[in-house]
């Protein structure tokens, strides 16, 4: 698009937010994420214009109003939680869904595996594992792997190995995005033959109702952790019109707030795994409520809102330029 055309398509939003003051947060917010990505897209096509120049300094005052006071401050959480992110996940949904397909891949890999060479469980899960899982099963507690530590303890464990491995996830992504495509790969494999060792002694659905309770959200971060190192490779990989160096900067910053964001995520998957799946006989209705009730999140989260969000930003520019 000549610079001509984007600004005259654009020039009276631009003017109303100058001139129409608001103290509102979540209007300042939107505000700010919409000329941002303005700013971001006169920077790529026209980096020593007048446009970006002015773009970049509309955008600063917007950040002022933002931050201008400790009230507002204190927002900051509440407004990454509801704007950015979900931005994030919209501008990146190219990477979600990439990370989602090596992911399922692989897990069919770990399942036809399973399917077709006994000892590749015992390979992935280990002798110990599947050894207690058999005597498990025997004793009639299948799952009973959920009950031999207390809760607390279990809980704080698996929070911070899940966190470590996820970060770990995005970090390795520095590697043209090499590492998060291994990583989801192996946890892929680690899951498909996990899931098959079950369904192969007739626990299929118990194991869905069990496992998935906590599976829901620490797989799902697992995979946004996955997209989130491919953010950071992007940058390496294609800087586009910028330098490299500065690509890989920007697709760092992005990269770092979707892996830190979905900390939350990680930690409330641990305390259902350390609190709540260890009560393996709990009524139907209520597991099925829990596990519905994470995916439907998840999907709204991650993929209806940022949409939703999307649209309204176009809706807020047509109504500025007609």
């Amino acid at each position: 698009m000549r610079e001509a055309l984007f600004v005259k398509q654009n020039s009276g939003k631009w003017k109303s937010y100058e001139q129409l003051k608001t103290s509102n947060p979540d209007e300042l917010a939107e505000r700010f994420i919409d000329i941002t990505n303005d700013l971001a897209y006169a920077k790529t096509f026209y980096p020593k214009s007048k446009t970006t120049v002015y773009l970049n300094g509309l955008a600063s005052i917007l950040h002022q109003s933002i931050y201008k006071n400790k009230k507002e401050k204190a927002n900051r959480f509440a407004i990454f939680w509801r704007y950015e992110l979900p931005v994030l996940f919209f501008t990146y949904r190219r990477q979600l869904l990439y990370s989602l397909i090596f992911f399922a891949v692989s897990c069919a890999i770990g399942v036809l595996s399973a399917k077709y060479d006994d000892a590749f469980v015992r390979l992935i899960m280990g002798d110990s594992y599947v050894n207690m899982t058999n005597e498990n099963i025997a004793k009639g507690d299948p799952f009973g792997v959920y009950k031999q530590q207390g809760p607390v303890s279990m809980f704080l464990q698996i929070a911070a190995n899940n966190i470590y491995v996820s970060l770990l996830m995005f970090v390795s992504g520095i590697f043209i995005s090499i590492g998060p495509v291994f990583m989801l790969l192996r946890n892929g494999i680690m899951l498909g033959s996990f899931q098959y060792f079950f369904f192969s002694k007739g626990l299929g659905a118990a194991s869905v109702l069990v496992i998935w309770i906590h599976g829901t959200l620490e797989i799902s971060a697992i995979v946004m952790a996955g997209a989130a190192g491919l953010v950071l490779g992007h940058g390496l990989l294609f800087p586009k019109t910028y330098t490299r160096l500065q690509a890989f900067k920007n697709s760092a910053k992005d990269g770092t707030k979707m892996a830190l964001g979905i900390v939350p995520i990680l930690i409330v998957a641990a305390f259902f795994e350390g609190f709540i799946t260890r009560h393996t006989n709990m009524p139907l209705w209520l597991s099925i409520g829990i596990l519905g009730g994470s995916f439907i999140f998840i999907i709204w989260y991650v993929i209806i809102y940022p949409s939703q969000l999307n649209q309204r930003n176009q809706n807020n520019y047509y109504v500025t330029t007609n």
